[in-house]
């Protein structure tokens, strides 16, 4: 017997209805009229609603009425902020619970615990408190060891970490008073007393190279290094090539291509092939690294792989996804060296359309390895060297790839990013900013084809095109209305033309950001316009990518650090042998996949953000008292933030301090204006500042903002008194 299908938006409705009507029961054929529901999609809305009762979350009353279960307990994450509040994320809730600081009872940052509603809210936002600890986020926390002459205890390095662990004196392997220590988290039952722990590793003195970083990646539960018996288990694999190896494998190591990456970089899993055709249309080749020929599903190193999710990027240090044995050796595509690849070719004719395609696993031989800088002063030079043309070649194809996907609509994205140049102790002496290169658009554009080909590839090999075959697909959702009003007007404060459009496309939000090119306020509207949209997701529902201006989209490029690439291979040489098992077991696996990777994503870039503001930190912690040139990157009732220019180290001007006028705030122009002097400090202004103080545990740093030697204070007459100003607060005495 056929099940009855559910529809989550007819549930979604009924929920909305009967909270709407809280404390109401409602007769079923009310809540259809309510709805509008049609004759044809009645027994669709009547399986929906008693999945609901079933499930617990609407209550069924006598006479078929339907009233909402007042639930009050919902289980979630906690995310705390620096300040110490935190908010309870629970799925499929579209607001968070806010929960107080005393009213954390024993949960950390990014635990999963109970929350249970207040009767009554102070604002909008419901508020509760933390009832239960399901599961600790972190087991292990790296801080500073501490001795009285009492009891021993360590003092977190995670400001989230906000209480000290006191360690018993029989469990401390004999850390010294002053050094960093990783401690295991042994118990807290109440929030009266501190949490307990033990020392698993004295990491060493507090001023050791690395063990900062290495705070940072304990701090977000990563995992440092592999086990002895996962080593092992790498190793195990050998490059050696079988015979059998090379069945069903396109044989291209005599076809030229070359390999372009980073110069630290050891980690080689793509490559690049060019070729002309007699047609005149050109032959693009992007060549991976075919992890999945040594990494096979459910052995120990695909389920640390999975955990893991992707590799991690700190600013000294590169935490990998697999272990080194297979991500720096046998699976890196090293030079004049045969490597296990999967070959995506795409037929491109002169006006850009794709008019052919081959996707399969392939062995290739790397003529070359290229780093950005090399690549690029090969074609800047146009010196006599190997592979000139087909170079060339690539930079033409490439520029004029770009020009299109930005004419269809695509959004650049493009942000400005920094790296450090460390000393023997680890810390930073000089912050640089990365060049952007041409070389670095032309492998981004490739790999951008590519990943856009493998995914209509499996449409078009899907025997129903309504129904392709389970997948990962890459997507990125439309911004949020909400968002995106903030954002317009910010454009609108920063005196910035455009006009206003019902729909909002990514070719209309392409035009508005080329209208601030060459501004002063560019770095700083990408930076909010980046935040405005929504966060790119793994997922197995194909909604296209906005950013991009993609329909079909999934990634396939670095199975070496993403695992959701590796996943795309296993599934490619799946279909391609049409040996598909329970589809709807594959398609549930493969949602819990993207879940789970997606998660580990933002784990990933928060941590990687978290490393660069601490270096940064430190960094201008050398230059308390100088002077720097900044950019004010945000406004807010308490101060103003500036960016230094050369850096982009941001720090904040608390108002307190700006002592030359009393100013006021206006939120809707994202400035405030002296009351006596009518100085008007503006959102994208430049400014001077001196480097007041840096506080390295709390990653914060204050700036001083000097007097701008070109103002001409206004007569008291001629100030106007700014609209929907907000006083600064008054400071508790």
């Amino acid at each position: 017997m056929k099940k009855t299908e559910i529809s989550p938006k007819i549930q979604k409705a009924i929920l909305a209805l009967l909270k709407e009507n809280a404390g109401s029961a409602l007769p079923r054929k009310q809540i259809s009229h309510f709805l509008n529901i049609r004759k044809k999609e009645y027994h669709v809305f009547e399986a929906s609603l008693t999945d609901l009762v079933r499930e617990g979350v609407i209550k069924k009353t006598n006479g078929h009425k339907y009233m909402s279960q007042q639930v009050s307990h919902f289980k979630g994450e906690l995310r705390t902020a620096r300040a110490g509040f935190g908010f309870v994320v629970v799925e499929d809730m579209e607001d968070d619970i806010f929960v107080s600081r005393s009213n954390l009872n024993t949960a950390f940052d990014r635990d999963t615990v109970e929350v249970q509603l207040y009767a009554k809210t102070r604002g909008k936002r419901q508020e509760g408190f933390i009832t239960k600890v399901h599961e600790r986020f972190r087991k292990q926390v790296v801080g500073t060891y501490r001795q009285t002459e009492y009891y021993s205890f360590v003092v977190p390095d995670s400001p989230k970490i906000y209480r000290d662990i006191v360690v018993p004196q029989d469990r401390t392997l004999d850390a010294k008073d002053g050094q960093k220590v990783l401690v295991n988290f042994d118990q807290w039952d109440s929030a009266q007393h501190n949490p307990e722990g033990h020392i698993a590793e004295v990491l060493g003195d507090a001023d050791a190279p690395g063990v900062d970083i290495i705070s940072v990646a304990y701090s977000y539960n990563l995992p440092v290094r592999f086990t002895d018996d996962l080593e092992a288990e790498a190793k195990k694999a050998t490059g050696r090539i079988l015979k059998k190896d090379l069945q069903d494998r396109l044989d291209l190591r005599d076809m030229v291509c070359f390999t372009i990456d980073p110069i630290d970089a050891k980690d080689f899993d793509d490559a690049v092939s060019l070729e002309k055709l007699d047609n005149g249309n050109v032959k693009l080749g992007v060549h991976i690294a075919d992890v999945s020929h040594y990494v096979k599903p459910d052995s120990p190193i695909d389920k640390e792989a999975y955990k893991r999710g992707t590799s991690i990027y700190l600013v000294d240090r590169v935490i990998p996804m697999l272990p080194e044995h297979l991500s720096n050796d046998l699976c890196s595509l090293k030079p004049n060296v045969d490597r296990m690849a999967f070959s995506c070719f795409m037929e491109i004719d002169a006006d850009l359309k794709l008019v052919d395609y081959q996707v399969a696993p392939s062995i290739i031989n790397s003529n070359k390895r290229y780093n950005y800088e090399e690549f690029q002063s090969d074609f800047d030079m146009q010196k006599k060297v190997p592979y000139l043309e087909t170079i060339n070649d690539m930079f033409d194809l490439s520029k004029r790839l770009t020009r299109q996907r930005f004419e269809d609509g695509s959004i650049d994205f493009e942000t400005p990013e920094v790296r450090f140049i460390l000393d023997e102790k680890g810390q930073p002496t000089e912050v640089i900013p990365k060049k952007r290169l041409g070389a670095h658009r032309l492998v981004e554009e490739f790999m951008l084809m590519a990943n856009k080909t493998v995914a209509e590839h499996i449409i078009k090999i899907s025997p129903k095109k309504s129904a392709p075959f389970p997948f990962i697909y890459r997507i990125h959702e439309k911004p949020d209305p909400e968002k995106m009003n903030k954002f317009f007007n910010l454009l609108k404060a920063l005196k910035v033309p455009f006009k206003p459009a019902k729909k909002i496309s990514s070719k209309y939000f392409q035009t508005v950001l080329d209208k601030i090119k060459g501004k002063p306020e560019e770095v700083i509207i990408r930076e909010v316009a980046l935040r405005s949209m929504m966060k790119a997701v793994y997922s197995e529902k194909n909604i296209g990518h906005f950013g991009l201006s993609f329909r079909d989209y999934t990634h396939f490029t670095s199975p070496i650090r993403r695992y959701p690439d590796l996943v795309v291979h296993r599934l490619l040489k799946m279909y391609a042998t049409n040996e598909i098992k329970n589809p709807k077991g594959l398609r549930k696996n493969i949602k819990e996949m993207c879940l789970q990777t997606s998660k580990m994503e933002r784990l990933a870039v928060e941590a990687e953000r978290e490393s660069i503001k601490l270096k940064q930190c430190e960094y201008i912690n050398k230059h308390i008292g100088d002077q720097f040139h900044g950019i004010i990157s945000g406004v807010t009732a308490y101060g103003i933030y500036v960016e230094i220019e050369e850096t982009f180290i941001e720090g904040f001007v608390q108002m307190t301090n700006m002592s030359d006028d009393f100013y006021v705030y206006e939120e809707a122009s994202y400035s405030m204006t002296g009351r006596n002097t009518g100085r008007r400090i503006s959102l994208g202004d430049q400014v001077e500042i001196k480097v007041e103080s840096v506080n390295l545990e709390k990653r914060e740093i204050d700036f001083i903002l000097l007097e701008d030697p070109d103002f001409e204070p206004l007569v008291p007459e001629a100030i106007e008194k700014p609209k929907n100003k907000k006083r600064r607060p008054r400071r508790k005495r």
